[in-house]
């Protein structure tokens, strides 16, 4: 073999062990990190709003049950009326003893009080909706790490656009994981029996 082609070799073979190396710190560092902080990073903050059950709804809120929180409006066209029915379908397919509690946080609280959600959340089994003051509906976005932005119409009035996922937590109030807009029945409920079993 000449030196050269030696030479070739060895710098590949310190590159796949640098790569292998990397891998290694990536998986055992580095993501459980990443993980841990968005866990204890989604969902705490100093919002206090009005939920459609009669209590308050903070951060403690989270704590003691697992819980789902979904942001939406009640004047939303297709998402909300849609994540609604997914909620109901994931809740009869759990049965009574590993149902959730549900929060529908409004993005549109100038339009949604907590009695005009009332109405709107009814028919969802488990599902409370969240309503309050601008500025505070405001904080939980934030907290919440939720984009949501109101979008004028041509016909005059807005609507919002905002994000679609419904968001897991554990007894502990930690964010788990979420659940896709749409995410098949089978894979939600799976995620959901993962968080009841913590």
């Amino acid at each position: 073999m000449t030196m050269h082609r030696r030479q070739v070799l060895t710098i590949a073979l310190w590159t796949l062990a640098l790569a292998a190396l990397a891998a290694v710190a990536w998986l055992r560092l580095i993501a459980p990190l990443m993980e841990r902080g968005m866990a204890e990073t989604i969902g705490p903050g100093d919002y206090r709003l009005a939920t459609t059950s009669g209590e308050a709804f903070t951060a403690e809120t989270l704590k003691g049950s697992p819980s789902a929180v979904f942001f939406g409006f009640t004047h939303c066209p297709e998402v909300c009326p849609t994540t609604l029915g997914d909620i109901a379908a994931f809740q009869e397919a759990l049965g009574e003893d590993d149902r959730l509690r549900v929060y529908f946080v409004t993005v549109d609280p100038k339009r949604d009080s907590v009695e005009q959600l009332r109405d709107y959340v009814s028919w969802a089994p488990g599902v409370a909706g969240v309503s309050g003051p601008r500025e505070e509906i405001d904080k939980a976005i934030q907290a919440f790490r939720i984009y949501a932005r109101r979008v004028p119409l041509d016909e005059g009035g807005y609507t919002m656009d905002h994000s679609a996922n419904i968001l897991l937590f554990d007894r502990r109030g930690r964010f788990f994981e979420p659940i896709g807009y749409q995410e098949p029945l089978e894979r939600a409920v799976a995620k959901i029996r993962r968080l009841n079993a913590i």
